[in-house]
């Protein structure tokens, strides 16, 4: 049955999503898109709008695919929205239950030993897994559906063009008559590459 598929695949990701959002990004891919629950162009509109809305990744897209998942999978059966509300409650819940006792326990058993060697080799190990998965997730972001889903030459390289110039704003200061620098936000930069696929590509 979809739904008992869609809660143990998030029970999965809240128990070994290790390292935040981008570092489960592969995780959360290989447990809907490979079952095909949903599209790899789907699956990174959702990593795109989760990083403008509240909440991690793991949450967002456990509530959008267990809504839109049973109507996907048996659109006879599953054909009204409140199955897909009842989707996304248990697979929100899923992801978030684990981790939520995982956390609860880490918290009070690094507390209690966090002057512990082993506890300080063991995190000397994790960080740079962490760093791994993080760019694991980088890369895979790096695919046809986010750069070139048209399959045209100039849209790809507009496409490159615009992630580039995100970073370098993102990353470095600019500088500004008198000797000042400023970073630019975040969010401004994401306002600023929304506007800009509005002028290439909406007109």
């Amino acid at each position: 049955m979809i739904y008992l598929r869609l809660i143990w695949a998030y029970l999965k990701i809240g128990i070994f999503g290790f390292g935040g959002g981008y570092a489960m990004l592969s995780l959360v891919e290989h447990s809907v898109v490979d079952p095909g629950w949903i599209s790899e162009t789907t699956f990174t509109d959702i990593v795109a709008i989760s990083q403008m809305t509240p909440g991690p990744i793991g949450i967002n897209s456990a509530t959008y695919i267990g809504f839109v998942a049973p109507g996907q999978v048996s659109p006879e059966l599953f054909s009204g929205p409140l199955w897909g509300l009842l989707g996304s409650i248990l697979c929100t819940l899923a992801v978030v239950v684990p981790s939520y006792l995982l956390v609860l326990y880490s918290a009070h058993f690094i507390r209690r030993h966090r002057e512990s060697g082993v506890i300080k080799a063991i995190f000397a190990g994790l960080r740079p897994v962490v760093v791994g998965l993080i760019a694991s997730a980088a890369i895979l972001l790096m695919n046809t559906a986010n750069f070139n889903p048209n399959a045209i030459t100039w849209q790809l390289w507009t496409n490159i063009g615009i992630c580039a110039a995100a970073f370098l704003l993102v990353y470095f200061a600019i500088p500004l008559p008198g000797g000042r620098k400023i970073k630019l936000h975040p969010i401004l930069v994401i306002i600023m590459a929304g506007l800009a696929g509005l002028l290439i590509y909406g007109f």
